[in-house]
């Protein structure tokens, strides 16, 4: 999971296979296999597979080199998910006011019985004494099925634990039912998504952990663990990088000139190329040559996967008002308008499975979403949903540069010296559909460019003319009178 983490351009919108020896993957039970693979979806990867023999396809892209490369120069992250070391979290005391052992990452029977295990092991340090939850604590606990209920039950490691039961199924993992954290508070939870709002109030904090530490957390009330956690001899602490605000080194502002000048390398060879009708797209039928619009820019990183909206959990279309973007920014919907184009990050829509993700975004009348890059499972749902996703690193960058959190922070941008999340930029960018270029104006004074981009072929064109892939569908079985 780890090194899925690190290696992030080779798991995105890949198959992702584990692999090692006989002896090794015969001690990863299925249960810690469903728990990676539900993972695998916030790695942004298509699909994963535990190998049940050999060492056969993996070599080539995580190998001895590559992890001493890793070391070498540290990968930069595009979010600010970080994970910290039980130790370090232990000795700060944090108090918690609610602990989650629910979802279907970790609670399934094992998990279940590896929390009723540290309750056990606390009734056995204390005979006579039943372990309790401790005081201004709730523990909340939902099986990821009935059938893993039942298996706990039939145990025993259900009745051992001393929570707030639920059934089954969907509750505060994605934000529904009682228990939400409100205001001010502070939970753990042994689910897979911690983002901002998730669980309840965007004042409110989540911590992730496996089952014994929110089981040992519940029952002290503080952040820990189920035993004592001897600090390594040589630890010095966690790098985050860019997560939280460190100084680009040396190093790095040279691979960046180096990336940017293979860039203009690329672009300049492009459009030396020339082009012909032959390698223009062709355009069906009342589809636009070109489409333009004025761009809003989400400009602080997500808390997961860059600057994504991650609207499956934020969309609320009930008497046709939406949300979507609210736990990012309660001002979003103010904000942004029918028409926009919406630029964001890096790694768009990754762990969004559902077509709430696109629909969210079309629900607020922004037809066209540009990002550094885009998981694929979203990008499949934009056609399916007639949203337009268009990748413009470039443009990305630019807005980066242009748009310094930093001189927010101190007072000297349009934030006041608070970070503006959502803005409009002023900037508007036209892209011509037929010879598959964007051309970006940088405001009424700034500069302007253009950008070779993906074809929108008119397969995806007819999808969008018609509304949706099942419209399209329901058109093409219309016409053979089926």
């Amino acid at each position: 999971m780890t090194l899925c983490s690190l290696f992030k351009s080779d798991v995105l919108n890949h198959a992702v296979e584990i692999n090692g020896t006989p002896e090794t993957l015969a001690s990863i039970p299925i249960d810690s296999r469903l728990t990676i693979s539900n993972m695998s979806t916030e790695w942004g990867a298509l699909a994963y597979e535990a190998a049940l023999y050999g060492n056969r396809t993996t070599k080539k892209r995580i190998n001895h080199k590559r992890i001493d490369e890793l070391f070498t120069n540290p990968p930069q992250a595009d979010y600010n998910a970080v994970a910290t070391p039980l130790h370090e979290l232990a000795r700060e005391n944090i108090k918690i006011n609610r602990a989650f052992l629910v979802s279907c990452t970790n609670s399934r029977a094992s998990d279940i019985a590896k929390a009723a295990k540290v309750f056990k092991d606390a009734a056995k340090a204390n005979p006579g004494t039943k372990p309790k939850v401790a005081d201004g604590v709730k523990f909340y606990i939902s099986a990821a099925s009935a059938p893993e209920q039942e298996a706990a039950e039939a145990a025993g490691d259900w009745q051992a634990l001393v929570p707030q039961p639920m059934p089954s199924g969907c509750a505060q993992c994605i934000g529904l039912g009682t228990g939400l954290l409100e205001a001010g508070e502070v939970g753990i939870s042994a689910s897979n998504r911690n983002f901002k709002g998730r669980v309840g109030s965007r004042a409110a904090q989540m911590y992730l952990a496996s089952p014994e530490v929110v089981a040992a957390s519940a029952l002290r009330g503080t952040v820990t663990g189920p035993g004592a956690y001897q600090v390594p001899a040589d630890w010095s602490g966690v790098d985050y990088g860019y997560g939280t605000g460190v100084e680009p080194t040396t190093e790095d502002n040279l691979a960046s000139f180096v990336q940017q000048m293979d860039s203009l390398i690329e672009r300049v060879e492009l459009a030396t190329a020339g082009e012909s009708d032959k390698t223009q797209t062709e355009i069906l039928p009342g589809f636009p040559d070109k489409i333009s619009a004025q761009e809003r820019y989400k400009s602080k990183p997500f808390e997961r996967g860059g600057f994504g909206i991650w609207a499956q959990q934020l969309v609320g279309l009930e008497k046709e008002e939406v949300t979507d973007g609210v736990n990012y920014d309660p001002d979003f919907g103010a904000v942004a308008h029918p028409g926009d184009i919406l630029v964001s990050g890096y790694n768009f829509g990754t762990g969004s499975s559902r077509e709430q993700a696109a629909t969210a975004i079309l629900a607020k009348q922004i037809p066209l979403v540009v990002a550094g890059s885009f998981s694929n499972t979203f990008a499949r749902n934009s056609i399916n949903n007639a949203l337009v996703a268009l990748e413009i690193p470039r443009l990305v960058e630019r807005l980066r540069a242009h748009f310094s959190s930093k001189a927010e922070e101190k007072g000297e941008g349009e934030g006041d010296g608070k970070p503006v999340l959502t803005r409009h930029t002023g900037w508007t960018l036209t892209w011509d559909v037929r010879r598959s270029v964007v051309e970006v104006q940088e405001g009424p004074d700034g500069a302007t460019w253009t950008e070779k981009v993906g074809e929108l072929s008119p397969t995806v064109q007819a999808i969008i003319a018609a509304g949706s892939l099942e419209a399209w569908a329901r058109a093409e079985v219309a016409k053979l009178g089926l």
